[in-house]
């Protein structure tokens, strides 16, 4: 399916990125754009790899295939260099807003570490506030242009650091202001969610959900803990869960599957997958399986009835939007529009949001993809 010139596809007939979507694993930090990334490196004296937009998004997409999450991870040392001051995160939160609107996109939750953005003395407090005003200005900008969507933060702790029940209070404080969950990121191998279990007690004391990083650079394990320690109402990637599937048989079309306990667990519960295609294949998440698309265990999951979303994870390093993940599924497992409609309605039940305002979502997309 060909993508064109405006990172547009046609399914049936029908624009993808016209119709309404929803975002559930989508980086702060991995959705700058390079000519931002230059203009804030500029501004404060920092040095980047290449001084061209178009260059530079190459660069990212190069450094990132790597097949390794940790190598991956490290392209992230330059866009968090441009936001630690006030103004690049507020900008930088304003344009992602702007561009999951111009993307389709209805409702997003962005997930970021604000630990990671104090080199240059600003407080937990200051960054936050600072990224909800950006957000703020990006709905409005979005409203103005005939667009209406929202955003929630999730505030993430990073799973190597020692600062997990700080942030966990911190995404407390700001429940009401913006905050709609928590997350925990960064390394995933070596570093389980139950390393964070004060955390995770403290938030489940105060009834805050949370989503976890599992399932992606590490296997079952990892997602036992997001579920057991984390109280995961979500799993970032979870895509490894797969390994808890044994095919007994194929017959043509027809495949027999043995369920573990965990994947059971996962799929009974209807605990949301956050699948990320494309990041997925960069980082070796789905090795077990392959390397390309086609191997990707997301029919497979999608058809034995798992909560199945689409997101793009980090849309810089992936150089990618929804529209675009959407239409790679669609050409290579040849989904048609009720199959897309179904991973949007997966997402917005998975949403951080009260139920109200989901059955508003859910009632949203049915009518953007009816008409």
């Amino acid at each position: 399916m060909p993508i064109d010139q405006h990172g547009d596809a046609v399914l049936d007939g029908v624009s993808i990125r016209s119709l309404p979507k929803v975002s559930l694993h989508d980086h702060l930090d991995g959705a700058v754009r390079p000519a931002t990334i230059i203009e804030l490196a500029d501004e404060i004296g920092l040095e980047v790899p290449e001084t061209d937009p178009d260059a530079l998004a190459d660069w990212f997409a190069d450094k990132s295939d790597s097949g390794s999450l940790v190598e991956y991870l490290k392209t992230f040392d330059l866009t968090t260099a441009v936001m630690q001051t006030r103004e690049g995160l507020t900008r930088v939160a304003r344009e992602f807003v702007e561009d999951l609107a111009e993307d389709g996109v209805i409702y997003g939750e962005v997930r970021w570490a604000p630990e990671q953005h104090l080199a240059r003395g600003l407080s937990l407090d200051d960054v936050v506030e600072a990224v909800q005003e950006g957000i703020e200005a990006g709905e409005d900008a979005a409203a103005s242009a005939g667009r209406d969507i929202r955003v929630g933060q999730l505030i993430t702790a990073m799973r190597h650091t020692d600062r997990s029940l700080e942030i966990a209070r911190l995404a407390v404080e700001w429940r009401t202001r913006g905050a709609v969950g928590f997350d925990i990121a960064g390394p995933e191998d070596g570093f389980p969610p139950s390393r964070h279990r004060e955390a995770f007690d403290y938030l489940a004391s105060e009834f805050f959900p949370a989503t976890v990083h599992a399932g992606e650079a590490a296997g079952l394990d990892s997602i036992r803990s997001a579920l057991l320690d984390g109280r995961a109402l979500r799993l970032g990637h979870g895509v490894r869960v797969a390994e808890d599937l044994e095919i007994v048989s194929r017959e043509g079309e027809e495949v027999l599957v043995q369920f573990g306990d965990l994947a059971r667990w996962v799929r009974d519960r209807e605990i949301t997958l956050e699948l990320s295609p494309s990041s997925n294949l960069q980082t070796g998440a789905i090795a077990a399986w392959g390397t390309t698309l086609d191997d990707h265990p997301f029919d497979l999951l999608y058809q034995l009835g798992f909560s199945v979303t689409v997101n793009v994870d980090n849309r810089t390093m992936s150089r990618t939007s929804l529209t675009r993940e959407l239409a790679l599924l669609a050409e290579t497992f040849d989904y048609g529009l009720d199959d897309l409609e179904e991973f949007q309605l997966n997402a917005a039940a998975g949403a951080f949001l009260p139920v109200e305002q989901r059955e508003e979502l859910i009632d949203l997309i049915s009518e953007g993809f009816g008409d």
